[in-house]
């Protein structure tokens, strides 16, 4: 009978799901089976409680959006800031990765253990940043802001609902990320960094 139980990683994952659509609330027991269309009863051959499943979420969330990221953009190659760009393409595009960020967002203002988490999240993304900035910058405290101004510009464009007159938003991250990573306007020609090469892409 064991072998017919539900895997421990379809819990985490439909707890994944869950976040992402709905907030940490919307992550319970009950729901989740019905989601799986099981009992209750195989969620605690797994996990003590809730708490639990939380914790393994997170760890989830933290392996694939950093850990997995990371392990891809040195197996692709390039220089530095080629992998920034795809770091930032493969987290904050996309239907994946990115509504689950944003969730552990909401999540981490109520939670001061997940806050920690996500600081831990963001500092290995930011020194990925500097490491790039560095590459055409000197100044450290320019090499800090355009981190700042670049990560703010990833995750923020999509909470952003204003307009730019006579520019579309692609446009506008384009010229965005030019500047930020020292481009000329427009050497960001190829369709996979038509978003300014910051993963901004809607």
């Amino acid at each position: 009978m064991g072998a017919l139980r539900t895997p421990r990683e379809r819990w985490v994952e439909e707890g994944l799901r869950a976040l992402a659509t709905g907030g940490v609330d919307a992550v319970r027991v009950e729901a989740l089976a019905k989601s799986l269309g099981v009992t209750k009863g195989g969620f605690y051959g797994y996990f003590a409680d809730r708490g639990a499943l939380l914790t393994e979420m997170l760890d989830a969330w933290e392996r694939e959006c950093v850990d997995d990221v990371f392990d891809r953009i040195e197996r692709e190659g390039g220089d530095v800031l080629d992998k920034v760009r795809l770091a930032g393409q493969l987290t904050f595009s996309g239907n994946r990765l990115l509504p689950i960020d944003l969730a552990v967002r909401d999540w981490a203002r109520r939670d001061p253990v997940v806050a920690d988490r996500l600081r831990r999240v963001d500092n290995r993304r930011m020194q990925l940043l500097r490491d790039a900035i560095s590459t055409f910058c000197s100044d450290p405290d320019e090499v800090e802001a355009r981190s700042l101004l670049a990560f703010c510009m990833a995750i923020g464009n999509h909470f952003l609902a204003a307009d730019h007159p006579g520019r579309t938003r692609d446009q506008v991250k384009a010229r965005a990320g030019d500047l930020l990573l020292n481009r000329s306007p427009g050497s960001a020609a190829k369709p996979e960094a038509a978003d300014g090469g910051l993963g901004t892409q809607e």
